[in-house]
């Protein structure tokens, strides 16, 4: 039995942020992340991507994001479940929480926070009969390490902006990448179509339009493709790799049998306080829940986050008082016996 103040379920960047403001609160977190790193989509989806609004950085990859969290964490020493999904929860008769995991893992905490993005991700795949067989044999449907593809022919097929930036990257990659979608018109940042504009006129990259991918050829692994362009007799073309990018499915997965209150596929949480569900002790924070005025960015996971864990020190404190004090000045006390503070000030007479 693992046993913890906080169980945050999901390690993306608002579980990470909540490990760090539970901390300054002397509270202790253990995380549950389906994934086998943490990060969530940061790390999952789109690593290799920049984001822009996040505050102090005016431009950092979502993996260099992930990586930060988990420096800024580190004092408070949290615990990670990773590669299982949270699977039940029961609420014993002195208000904490057992959860367990699809793996059996049990976990034991006085709050519960939900921090899980949009949920549990399944690819949409495309309608090809013989597609799982290859799945981790030349299909992939998230590209984690772009390394993979060294040297090697791919196919990327889909519109959207994961088709696009991916084809970009990897024309400095691969030895060869070829971009299929089903019409002429892409749904994606105009910048990025016009790159592979560029970049098909280069001949860095070969655009086959519209068309579909409707075959997969091999033994072992990707060998080649079947393609299927309009009123034409399909034809092959040899690869190492196929690569649809059509998105991710996202799904609640068994938190929705929670006895949680879920509008939309998200979780109703009390905005007007502190992000608390229809469960006392139990918060949904980040993409996770719904509220009036709700915006799915992660500076406002992170603002909900601090928020949770006031509410959270309370609950498992109910007759302590926290006077809360800037980091400026009270500095930031780990569980692993370091401090960081602002260096002191110098009393000295002028004579």
């Amino acid at each position: 039995m693992i046993t913890t103040d906080i169980l945050i379920i999901g390690a993306g960047p608002t579980g990470l942020f909540t490990v760090f403001e539970a901390g300054l609160l002397k509270l202790r977190c253990h995380l549950i992340d389906a994934l086998p790193q943490p990060g969530g989509q940061c790390s999952e989806i789109y690593p290799k991507k920049p984001i822009y609004d996040i505050p102090a950085y005016p431009e950092i990859l979502a993996g260099d994001l992930t990586d930060k969290l988990m420096e800024q964490i580190k004092q408070f020493e949290p615990g990670f479940t990773l590669g299982e999904r949270a699977e039940t929860i029961e609420k014993l008769t002195d208000e904490t929480f057992i959860v367990t995991t699809n793996k059996g893992t049990k976990h034991h905490a006085k709050v519960v926070a939900i921090a899980g993005g949009l949920g549990s991700f399944e690819p949409r795949k495309p309608l090809i009969d013989n597609i799982v067989d290859f799945e981790d044999k030349g299909v992939e449907y998230i590209i984690r390490d772009p390394e993979l593809y060294r040297n090697k022919k791919v196919v990327i097929s889909g519109g959207g902006d994961s088709a696009l930036d991916w084809s970009i990257f990897l024309t400095n990659v691969a030895s060869e990448v070829t971009l299929i979608h089903r019409r002429n018109e892409f749904r994606g940042a105009l910048d990025s179509v016009e790159k592979v504009q560029e970049l098909k006129n280069a001949g860095k990259i070969k655009l086959i339009t519209p068309a579909e991918v409707t075959g997969i050829i091999g033994n072992e692994k990707v060998e080649a493709v079947t393609i299927t362009k309009d009123c034409e007799t399909p034809f092959q073309l040899e690869t190492d790799h196929f690569i649809p990018l059509f998105g991710l499915s996202p799904k609640l997965g068994p938190i929705a049998n929670w006895g949680l209150e879920i509008e939309k596929n998200a979780i109703k949480v009390n905005n007007a306080l502190d992000y608390q569900t229809n469960i006392p002790g139990i918060y949904a924070i980040g993409d996770v829940n719904t509220y009036p005025g709700k915006l799915k960015l992660i500076l406002c996971g992170f603002h909900e986050a601090t928020l949770m864990c006031q509410s959270a020190y309370q609950r498992i404190f109910p007759d302590r008082k926290y006077v809360m004090k800037y980091t400026t000045v009270g500095g930031v006390d780990g569980f692993d016996g370091t401090r960081k503070e602002a260096p002191k000030q110098v009393v000295k007479a002028i004579e």
